[in-house]
């Protein structure tokens, strides 16, 4: 099973520049989605990223290289994943219920809460819009489209489980990529899953994150 201890950045905060949050994120260890669990869908972009915590967020970065991008939802609680998409989805409770977190290339989201993909609720749309995003889009004409999209996840958003601190606290979590309505769908985890069908809501497969 996969597992990740995740860094803790006690001088930075929610409030913090985005941009300097994003140069420091660059610096943090990598890790990358190496999972495609479907076979009827092979196409597998380039993504890794980073993560760490400072006393009040979580702070992610994704760096993508995709042969197109899509981002056609611009509205908050939108059809993210039928866009260039990436997610975090996490558990404060071993698994009986998590958050999915999904943003498109552009930094549009969507954020839900509940037990599996059928039994959940989306979050009021003031919530998802305290998650600071900063996107970068770098498109050459004949060339991989690069892009990354880094994420202040403030722990208000969470908004179902109360909590001053993640210090020591193990959670169980997923990272990934996809693009539903892209010309080459695509569906990539960093925790593997076992489905007939692609399915990101299956907890079961959640790897382990233990904040230091």
């Amino acid at each position: 099973m996969q597992k990740l201890i995740i860094k803790n950045l006690p001088g930075f905060a929610a409030a913090c520049d985005i941009n300097e949050i994003s140069g420091i994120l660059d610096t943090v260890e990598k890790h990358r989605l190496e999972f495609v669990p479907w076979t009827e869908y092979p196409y597998k972009p380039s993504v890794i990223f980073s993560i760490a915590y400072s006393p009040d967020s979580i702070l992610l970065k994704f760096f993508v290289q995709e042969k197109q991008i899509q981002a056609i939802n611009h509205k908050t609680n939108s059809s993210i994943w039928e866009d260039s998409c990436v997610e975090f989805f996490i558990s404060f409770d071993d698994g009986t219920n998590y958050y999915n977190i999904e943003f498109n290339c552009i930094g549009t989201g969507l954020i839900g809460y509940g037990k599996s993909k059928t039994n959940r609720e989306l979050l009021d749309a003031n919530i998802v819009n305290r998650v600071k995003t900063l996107s970068n889009i770098n498109s050459e004409k004949g060339k991989k489209v690069s892009w990354e999209l880094t994420m202040i996840i403030p722990l208000s958003v969470f908004e179902y489980t109360p909590m001053a601190t993640l210090a020591k606290r193990k959670c169980r979590a997923n990272f990934y990529k996809c693009g539903d309505l892209l010309p080459e769908p695509h569906f990539i985890s960093w925790s593997n899953i076992e489905s007939e069908n692609p399915n990101f809501h299956l907890p079961d497969y959640f790897g382990d994150l233990v904040f230091e």
